[in-house]
């Protein structure tokens, strides 16, 4: 039977570190600025989101006008 290679540490990669955690292997910390940067990138979203389907509307009936 073939051994496992252990080349490559175990990954413990977790996706919000909490402020008192001091694991270095995470995407998120959660502070302040994550949830400010997570709000704007919302409402990004949200207005290109409102932009489509206004846009679809508007010229849907722009094209039933000609």
């Amino acid at each position: 039977m073939k051994e496992k290679d252990h080349k490559q540490p175990q990954e413990d990669l977790e996706l919000v570190k909490e402020k008192e955690d001091s694991k270095r292997n995470y995407i998120f910390r959660k502070s302040k600025i994550t949830k400010i940067g997570f709000l704007i990138i919302l409402v990004i979203l949200i207005l290109i989101i409102v932009g489509i389907v206004l846009s679809g509307l508007y010229f849907e009936t722009s094209m039933d006008a000609l």
